[in-house]
């Protein structure tokens, strides 16, 4: 039986909420961002309100695994994506307000199906996922603030 998995982390960002969340919800800046292996691509016309639909494809000559998703979830300063794939669960973006900026929170929690798959994850993938998340966040740290100083 698959166990349920949750990464979380959250980033400070010298910018306001609504630049932050331009960059988690706008196709053009998330590309600026996204590990380069990983392309997200709109299923119909790119839509981040529920029901909005698009597939993630993780670039691997020959395989090219997809996540496909669905927006379940959005508030201002928040999109919950849930996925289906070799990944089952939900990928949550949100943004808070503080002093100096905004915190960002990236919430993956998932579940995978294949015993198999789920094995081979645990062991050779979740600490690179993890690292990659974090990487992500500073990535897009950088193009948020970037943003932020333009639109001053």
């Amino acid at each position: 039986m698959p166990s349920s998995q949750v990464f979380e982390q959250f980033i400070d960002i010298k910018a306001s909420s609504t630049v932050v969340e331009r960059c988690f919800t706008d196709l053009e800046l998330m590309h600026r961002w996204l590990n380069p292996v990983l392309r997200c691509e709109p299923i119909g016309k790119w839509n981040t309100d529920i029901g909005g639909r698009s597939r993630f494809i993780i670039k691997i000559p020959l395989l090219q695994p997809t996540l496909k998703s669905i927006v379940v979830k959005r508030e201002p300063g928040l999109i919950v994506w849930q996925f289906t794939g070799f990944f089952q669960g939900l990928d949550r973006w949100e943004c808070y307000p503080t002093a100096k900026g905004t915190r960002l929170l990236n919430r993956f929690e998932f579940e995978i199906p294949n015993p198999l798959i789920d094995w081979g994850f645990k062991s050779f993938a979740a600490n690179w996922t993890k690292n990659d998340m974090q990487v992500q966040l500073r990535r897009l740290k950088r193009v948020a603030e970037e943003v932020y100083q333009i639109d001053r």
